[in-house]
């Protein structure tokens, strides 16, 4: 079963309890930490949780409305960071909103493999339309990324396999149903750290400057041994959903 935030709110304290996937600095990022936590007050109906059959949450979707343009100029090169900075800002400011994006989509690892992710995202489309939009954006993490962070995002997205379907699964996931990748958003996640901070989150020593591999980061990390910093720039990949009009 998938439900909506706001048809149980009660779940808040459990949606934020999932197992997190992703590696200690991308809790990182500044602006993921202001807005994040505001989800459930501000857009409880854009939050989306798949229930098990004893009731506990297994896999789980945000997402935000935003006022969009109409143009592809319209999506911002910072991406995730700029598009719930968005969201906040054009909620506060009494903007209508005209589409939505979709923020992250997470399965617990006990039900990875069994298309949950796939239906999370089916579920996700319907709902935007049951919402009144006919624009569903993603800026889009690609799974298998992280395997070659010296790879341009730019060459690795655009990859397909013979069938003409993105080589990466969640590029393809995403395809699958429809949609339309429009390009690159290069920072879309900024996550700025000292060295200390870093040697901490990632267990690397750090000493030295230049490009750092570093464990599930999808492009090197910048460090500065001089200045006492380290910088991870993460580029994703605005996808777009044009879905049949509400």
């Amino acid at each position: 079963m998938i439900v909506t935030l706001s048809e149980r709110p009660d779940l808040i304290e459990a949606m934020w309890s999932m197992p997190y996937p992703w590696p200690t600095y991308m809790r990182k990022d500044p602006v993921a930490n202001i807005f994040y936590g505001r989800l459930p007050d501000a857009f409880a109906e854009y939050q989306l949780l798949a229930l098990d059959e004893q009731g506990a949450i297994v896999g789980k979707i945000h997402s935000v409305p935003f006022a969009w343009l109409g143009t592809d100029d319209d999506l911002p090169e910072r991406g995730w960071d700029a598009i719930i900075e968005r969201a906040f800002i054009d909620r506060d400011r009494g903007e209508m909103a005209t589409a939505v994006s979709l923020l992250e989509a997470r399965v617990i690892p006990t039900h990875r493999g069994k298309g949950l992710s796939y239906e999370l995202l089916e579920a996700a489309r319907r709902n935007v339309q049951r919402l009144g939009f006919s624009d569903l954006f993603a800026p889009v993490r690609p799974t298998g990324k992280s395997q070659e962070p010296r790879t341009p995002m730019s060459e690795y997205a655009t990859r397909v396999r013979s069938d003409g379907l993105p080589t990466d699964p969640w590029l393809r996931a995403h395809v699958r149903l429809g949609a339309r990748m429009i390009k690159v958003c290069p920072l879309s996640m900024i996550v700025p750290g000292s060295l200390a901070q870093w040697r901490e989150w990632t267990g690397l020593p750090l000493t030295s400057s230049g490009p750092i591999e570093v464990p599930e980061a999808l492009v090197p990390v910048h460090v500065s041994f001089e200045h006492d910093h380290a910088i991870y720039v993460e580029p994703n990949v605005w996808l777009q959903h044009r879905l049949s009009t509400p």
